[in-house]
């Protein structure tokens, strides 16, 4: 069908230049003497027929490019093309009212030449604009309308309660978000972008079994979010073609979005703060939940392994703590009663260093 219409329009554009063009072609052949040649019918005709047996080579190949340009726009986010089209029409408008004096000087260089190449130059960088600018558009829109609607305190809730949660890719395959979620203590619209949907999909298709099944793992969390859960649950199909590195995409977007970006990744943390990102670690919610422990507090433990430095035992709480035991090596495998000497307590995680009860009465 579509090669059906491109070839009526070189018929149609055939026919057109036939009856403008043809009559001062004839002279040179010697054959304006026929009467049938000089009807306008016959010269459309004629025309039509000559333009497509021309160009019949060129139908395959406008036809193959206008289904890439169709596949190309269709794949592309509705945000893109929106804001990639408004600013290709801002830019023709532009382009219209700086070729009107333009087109009143006589020369042919300026009446023609330069009216043609400000519209295309234009035209290109208003679309540009409009389509590399569009999160940076859809996020000044955005804040022009919560702030056009609350006062004050009323605005600052406002603005607080529409924060977007912004998952990356190892808290999704960490799966305490889901639980998070379902509890309700996080609240608020989840935002999961395309670009972390595909380093999941690609650590799922991973060679290593291990990566593999931590990626099967996340996408079995994102559907549990997306089926099971109350929560809004949304997809960013947006990217950022100039940055590489995932983290970094999502810093942006939650700069752009003034969204907050979930994480349990100690390093994007740190990044998140040094960028002034609101970031919520899930690390320091479970560090924050974790029963208190006091130095010179007693606990009976049980010692795993021994550890990095001489004579050091290692043991577990329940929740997954690590405890070092100072002079512990001689009791692996062995419950044994301690007592907390300190307490380091990071983002990454909580460790707890303890001694021996029975060291402790021998001195």
């Amino acid at each position: 069908m579509l090669k059906r219409i491109v070839q009526l329009f070189f018929l149609i554009i055939g026919g057109i230049l036939g009856i403008f063009y043809i009559p001062y072609v004839l002279p040179l052949m010697n054959i304006d003497n026929i009467a049938l040649l000089r009807e306008h019918y016959m010269l459309a005709i004629l025309g039509a027929l000559i333009f497509f047996l021309v160009t019949f080579w060129l139908v395959d190949y406008i036809v193959n490019l206008i289904r890439w340009l169709e596949e190309t726009v269709v794949k592309a986010p509705a945000t893109d093309v929106v804001f990639g089209s408004l600013g290709l029409i801002f830019g023709l408008i532009v382009a219209f009212f700086i070729n009107i004096p333009i087109q009143k000087f006589q020369f042919l260089l300026f009446n023609t030449i330069i009216p043609i190449f400000l519209t295309l130059l234009l035209g290109y960088l208003g679309f540009q604009i409009g389509f590399k600018k569009r999160d940076d558009l859809i996020n000044l829109f955005s804040i022009s309308n919560r702030k056009g609607t609350k006062k004050g305190n009323e605005e600052d809730f406002e603005l607080y309660d529409k924060k977007l949660k912004i998952l990356d890719t190892s808290v999704i395959i960490d799966g305490r978000v889901a639980d998070i979620c379902q509890t309700g203590f996080l609240e608020g619209t989840i935002v999961i972008p395309q670009f972390v949907l595909e380093e999941l999909q690609h650590i799922a298709d991973s060679a290593d079994v291990l990566k593999r099944n931590r990626g099967r793992r996340g996408l079995d969390i994102l559907n549990r979010i997306q089926k099971e859960l109350s929560n809004n649950v949304e997809i960013y199909e947006g990217d950022f073609e100039d940055i590489q590195e995932v983290d970094s995409k999502l810093v942006k977007l939650a700069k752009i979005t003034s969204g907050v970006v979930v994480t349990n990744d100690f390093n994007l943390n740190k990044v998140c703060e040094l960028q002034n990102v609101a970031v919520l670690n899930i690390n320091d919610l479970a560090n924050a939940v974790k029963p208190v422990v006091l130095p010179g507090e007693e606990m009976n433990v049980q010692v795993i392994k021994d550890g990095k430095e001489q004579n050091q035992g290692i043991a577990y709480l329940d929740d997954g703590t690590m405890i070092v035991v100072e002079d512990g090596r001689d009791h692996i495998g062995k419950n044994l009663d301690v007592l907390v000497t300190s307490v380091l307590q990071t983002s990454a995680g909580r460790m707890i260093f303890a001694k021996p009860k029975l060291l402790e009465r021998a001195l």
